[in-house]
């Protein structure tokens, strides 16, 4: 028989009840439904199952036997306080579905369909999008931190609108950026619900397992996943949900479509309880402050029906949550950590720069660890009620330890030796650092309550010195270096044609480019500490995604301005801020790099401290501007505003305790809006200024438009005109697109030109009669030879065009490379060009041979030679002469050769005629009244 050979304690999993019955004075905890599954399980048996089950009041189990039941027996009352609900006492909780608002639609929530193994689950369906959300609980709780640990993961699976990855596996691989940014949506309003001191990991797993293209599932999956987290085990102190909030005219939409948002001039993203607002983050064109706040005051209304919805559904089939495994420091060490460093934080406090600030934090937060953790004991004179407690919690340490002696016991039942004591230290390491951070946290927060002054000597509305300078990097296209305080960024700025675009791969499977990209990077440097560097992290996606939504509004059209550009942004120095000074320092460099800005725009953070009758205030809560890196830790709340003087381009608040109301926000957001401008005053004093012209470095482009049927000929087949374009101009980059529009990018203003003039020759609409002068033969065929008439371009000149004589070969009076004077003739359907040289050859006169010119012959054609593709057609002339009877001419030929005649007479210019050498029929009268008819030519034969 197994048992727990640690006689660590244990209890019966949840919705678990157990099919072993024991004997003896033992209790079965199963009837406790809010006890945690696992206590202080710092030795465990990997037998959880099967573990010892020792009752919570003391009492010792002296004898006991376990056997197994072949059906269990376990009263009503037990196996409901169990959470076995379930069919047949499995212990899963039947399936539910409620359909709850979402905004002026309904979505449907479901639980205990799929996925009932694990703590909560919930599928969430918004019309044909689905996303599915699970949360699971580690059975051991991890070592105590500052930090709940929470690991929240997001995928758009491709098959969810009816696809495969484009890559060589074939399946989803690294988080995108979009999947990252969903990532910190739900993570951020669910950690400040968290209750402190829960140190079980928990996994929130959300997937996209269906997406119609219309219905969004972003704010979806936020809400999924609040609703799994209310249905856990999770011990959390209110449900949350997100929704968007859409500006369409002057109409505010709650959770608008994907075609509905094309229209919008808001994006705002909310999340929440039904009485607070725990984040927001979004982006519009310069809103004014009271416009946003009245679209956060609909999103709030919207969350709270959402919450109301959600508690019933708690009510229904939640699980009691795990209050007995929040372990939290002893209340007596708050009051130790403040006697021994009180006096001390209040000093190290007013130092106003970071690095030996936080240099004599660490090393007074040292000295507290060893006087209180050093050998279990506190040497500290006059301190009162010490020894009590040392008494008491070693008490608590002999009550929970359950020590079966030897004999006591069957044979065959586990023996639990009596083991002896260690000395151990009366506090933990981590319990002390998690007290020391929170007193001082709340010295910090009094000291600017009582005082009035920050850590750096600045009052509430106080921005910190502001330096900045521009064409720092003389190669690079531009570039800024912008200082606020400690907070430094340095900001680059690349142009580009489009191959430089950011391709994005989306559900939509619909092909996305960006022409504007900020690229944020917080290497370990910045802030004085040794770290790994390699892919950017969370944190840095997040940050660069906020600072580029904020600069885009700004930027010209793309028609205005056709390049790509990049920013990036490199923290070379943080304490605080330092996706603001990202704006800030995106903003100048743009403007060196000669980009044609609407207006220039800075950022700034904003802070809070609630609750300040607590530390001697008058209960309003204190708005902090420009908080630094202790004010964001130690503060409330990070409200990041970005703008102008008049408008809000981003914004984006987090806030770490259980949500502000909007007066607050209004306080804030009226705030910022004094410091923004005043950072603005500060940006006009750049030294050295933007240049705001191109840098030499930076590549030409130029704009062409043409006929879209003549997109082709710029192509070529296979793309093989394009490339040898390219080729012989030395341009980078030539962009085509359907609707006419060509995109020449070069580095320098000769290959431009050059490459422009072969475009432009190219795709010009040619006109019948036009005479092109000096142009070169570029080869010959057998039927004639082919003229450039512009480069790029050329035209097919008949053997029978080249001369007013006769040609058997065009090789015999031209080679490649001579030059010749041409007019065009004729274009036919495709857009080929029939050019004539002998029509500007001067005009022979007209010989009494000539055919043409004798009345009494006609012309027809000659029935014995077949004309090959290319080769003069040849005509007989037959005369009208007595002796020749008429009904002998082939009078089909003879009207099929006048049709051919007038039609090349119309097609070419009047002092021209076009037709081939003929051979003429001639009467030759003799004595007497027969008549002979000869064959003769013109040319001698």
């Amino acid at each position: 028989m197994l048992a727990n050979p640690s006689g660590v304690r244990s209890t019966a999993c949840y919705a678990q009840p157990s099919h072993f019955a024991f004997s003896g004075r033992c209790k079965l905890l199963s009837s406790f439904p809010n006890r945690p599954r696992f206590l202080s399980p710092k030795k465990t048996s990997k037998f959880c199952s099967l573990s010892l089950l020792l009752s919570r009041n003391g009492v010792r189990c002296n004898s006991f036997s376990v056997k197994a039941l072949v059906e269990p027996e376990v009263s009503e009352s037990v196996a409901a306080a169990a959470g076995g609900a379930g069919a047949g006492g499995s212990g899963l909780l039947p399936p539910v579905s409620v359909k709850i608002p979402f905004g002026d639609r309904e979505i449907l929530i479901e639980t205990g369909h799929i996925g009932r193994q694990a703590s909560g689950s919930v599928m969430a369906t918004d019309g044909e999008t689905i996303v599915y959300t699970s949360v699971c609980l580690s059975d051991v709780p991890s070592e105590p931190s500052d930090f709940f640990p929470l690991n929240v993961t997001y995928q758009e699976r491709f098959s969810a609108a009816g696809r495969t990855s484009g890559g060589f596996f074939k399946r989803e691989g690294k988080t995108k950026d979009n999947e990252v940014l969903i990532c910190r949506m739900i993570d951020r309003p669910l950690r400040p619900t968290m209750l402190k001191g829960f140190y079980h990991e928990t996994q929130l797993l959300s997937w996209v397992l269906s997406y119609d293209g219309l219905h969004c599932p972003d704010a979806l999956a936020v809400t999924a996943a609040g609703i799994a987290v209310a249905l856990s085990e999770v011990p959390h102190s209110e449900a949350i949900a997100g929704v968007r909030i859409g500006l369409l005219g002057d109409k505010f939409v709650v959770n608008p479509t994907t075609k509905e948002m094309e229209g919008s001039t808001l994006d705002l993203f909310l999340a929440g309880t039904d009485n607070a607002i725990l984040m927001i983050e979004g982006y519009c064109d310069f809103l004014p402050e009271e416009k946003l706040l009245e679209a956060v005051q609909v999103g709030q209304g919207a969350v709270r029906q959402i919450c109301s919805a959600v508690k019933a559904l708690v009510t229904k089939c939640g699980k009691p949550k795990m209050l007995d495994a929040i372990r939290l420091p002893p209340p007596e060490l708050y009051r130790l950590v403040e006697k021994i460093a009180g006096d001390e934080l209040h000093n190290v406090l007013q130092i106003k720069s970071k690095i030996p600030r936080r240099k004599a934090i660490s090393l007074l937060e040292e000295k507290v660890i060893n006087r209180l953790t050093d050998k279990g004991y506190i040497s500290i004179e006059g301190l009162s009620g010490s020894g009590e407690t040392i008494l008491d919690l070693i008490d608590e340490e002999d009550e929970d330890e359950e020590i079966v002696v030897d004999g006591e016991v069957d044979e065959g039942d586990v023996h639990i030796k009596p083991v002896s004591r260690k000395s151990t230290p009366l506090f933990t390491e981590v319990d002390v650092k998690l007290v020391f951070k929170e007193v001082s946290s709340k010295i910090l927060r009094r000291r600017i309550v009582e005082g009035g002054k920050r850590s750096d000597g600045r009052s509430p509305e106080d921005i910190r010195p502001i330096t900045s300078s521009c064409g720092l990097l003389p190669r690079a296209h531009g570039s800024a270096l912008f200082t606020r305080g400690e907070t430094q960024s340095l900001a680059v700025v690349t142009l580009g044609d489009k191959q430089m675009a950011q391709k994005l791969d989306n559900l939509a499977n619909v092909e996305e480019f960006k022409r504007f990209y900020l690229q944020y990077s917080f290497p370990p440097s910045s802030v004085g500490e040794v770290g790994r560097m390699g892919a950017p992290s969370r944190r840095e996606i997040g940050h660069g995604t906020l600072a580029e939504r904020a600069l885009e509004p700004i930027l010209p059209t793309e028609d205005a301005f056709p390049y790509t550009i990049r920013v990036e942004s490199t923290i070379t120095e943080s304490n605080g801020s330092s996706s603001m000074a990202s704006v800030c320092g995106g903003c100048l460099a743009l403007q060196d790099a000669g980009v044609p800005l609407k207006c220039s725009i800075a950022g700034i953070a904003m802070g809070l401290v609630l609750d300040t009758h607590e530390f001697g205030g008058d209960g309003t809560p204190l708005i902090l501007s420009d908080i630094t890196g202790a004010e964001d830790a130690s503060g409330d709340m990070d409200f990041k505003v970005a703008g102008n003087e008049d408008g809000i381009t981003a914004f984006q608040m987090d806030i770490k305790v259980e949500g502000i109301t909007l007066p607050v926000m209004r306080e804030a957001l009226l705030q910022a809006r004094d410091g923004r401008r005043r950072i603005l005053a500060e940006m006009m004093k750049c030294s050295p200024p933007p240049a705001k012209s191109l840098s030499k470095y930076a590549p030409l482009i130029h704009i062409m438009k043409v006929a879209p049927e003549k997109v082709n000929m710029i192509i070529g087949s296979g793309g093989k005109k394009v490339k040898s374009i390219i080729e012989e101009t030395g341009v980078e980059a030539i962009d085509t697109q359907d609707d006419g529009i060509v995109k020449i990018t070069a580095k320098d203003l000769s290959s431009l030109e050059k490459s422009k003039s072969i475009i432009s020759s190219l795709t010009m609409v040619p006109t019948v009669g036009d005479i092109y002068r000096n142009c070169e033969i570029k080869s010959i065929v057998p039927y004639g030879v082919f003229v450039e008439i512009v480069p790029g371009r050329e035209g097919l000149c008949h053997i029978s065009e080249l001369t007013s004589d006769w040609l058997a070969k065009a090789e015999d009076a031209f080679k490649v490379g001579d030059r010749v004077d041409v007019k065009l003739i004729e274009v036919n359907d495709k857009g080929q060009l029939r050019l004539s040289r002998r029509a500007l050859l001067p005009v022979p006169e007209t010989s009494p041979e000539d055919p043409s010119s004798n009345p009494d012959v006609v012309v027809i054609a000659d029935s014995g030679k077949a004309s090959d593709e290319g080769a003069p057609q040849k005509y007989v002339s037959v005369p009208k002469a007595e002796g020749l009877a008429e009904e002998k001419i082939d009078r089909a030929k003879v009207k099929s050769s006048a049709t051919k005649v007038a039609s090349s007479s119309k097609s070419n210019s009047a002092e021209t005629t076009l037709l081939p050498r003929k051979k003429v029929f001639k009467r030759v009268k003799k004595s007497g009244s027969k008549a002979v008819t000869g064959v003769s030519s013109n040319d001698g034969e």
